[in-house]
């Protein structure tokens, strides 16, 4: 790919492509921005089919790092390093970014809900970019059937979110539900427990065993899960601090859902 030159990305382009960072334009155009070698790549890698990517744009001294990007020469552009800036608004840029049609999963409700070992993740409030995204991949990982994004978490094609997802956007059906009470209680009808953690909840070591449908909910980084999902919990779980007094006062958000999701899933 050495000395391949690809054609300058317009203005016009770049206009639009900085709008990404919003919300809004988001969801108006229904496409999200990817930045970095990494996430690039595995987005690359788990292509629903090929109209899902829009565009790839390189930096001159980035062209090297992505030659996968050789594959999709009709849509790699060209960007000088101050537009690439403007455009991703990464502090420390790679050079390499992407822009992808936010994918469509089935609807919700056509999920299965029959069989063994379904895991459903919820976010109920994660405000955080990296903790959501890492929570995404982590799910992901761990072969959960999809996450559910309540009102109060961070939208999920936010750039840092995608970024700390490390590309894992198209890996996992997730949705976006305006009232999360709602959706569990109808998963709890076809036989879901919602699992959550609450320093009111038992020592999650101690149970025996875990239904073979769940809803694992992760809440706020400051106020943890919301009254009114905590009333609908099935179980509620504690991660015991380890030998001696307690040095921190809690876990991150998304270190507790690794843990938790490495049981659940036994």
């Amino acid at each position: 790919m050495s000395g391949l030159l690809f054609p300058p990305a317009g203005q016009g382009m770049l206009k639009r492509m900085v709008r990404l960072q919003r919300k809004k334009y988001r969801e108006e155009e229904e496409m999200f921005l990817a930045e970095g070698v990494r996430t690039v790549r595995e987005l690359l890698l788990h292509l629903p089919d090929p109209d899902s990517l829009v565009a790839l744009f390189l930096t001159p001294d980035a062209e090297a790092l992505l030659p996968e990007a050789e594959a999709y020469s009709g849509k790699v552009l060209s960007v000088d390093s101050v537009d690439f800036l403007r455009m991703t608004g990464t502090e420390t840029p790679q050079g390499v970014a992407g822009v992808f049609r936010q994918p469509r999963f089935c609807p919700l409700e056509e999920l299965p809900v029959g069989g063994e070992g379904r895991m459903v993740v919820a976010l109920d409030g994660v405000q955080d970019p990296g903790n959501a995204g890492t929570i995404l991949r982590t799910a992901a990982w761990f072969g959960a059937d999809a996450l559910l994004s309540g009102p109060g978490t961070v939208d999920l094609y936010n750039p840092k979110t995608v970024r700390s997802s490390a590309g894992s956007t198209l890996s996992l059906p997730h949705y976006s539900v305006n009232n999360l009470e709602t959706e569990l209680e109808g998963l709890q009808r076809n036989g879901y427990e919602v699992v959550c953690s609450s320093l009111k909840g038992h020592d999650f070591r101690e149970f025996p065993d875990w239904p073979a449908r769940k809803v694992l909910v992760v809440g706020n980084e400051a106020n943890g899960i919301s009254e009114g999902v905590l009333c609908l919990a099935d179980r509620l779980v504690l991660i015991p601090h380890g030998r001696g007094g307690m040095r921190v006062e809690s876990l991150n958000a998304s270190v507790s859902a690794a843990v938790l999701l490495d049981r659940l899933m036994l």
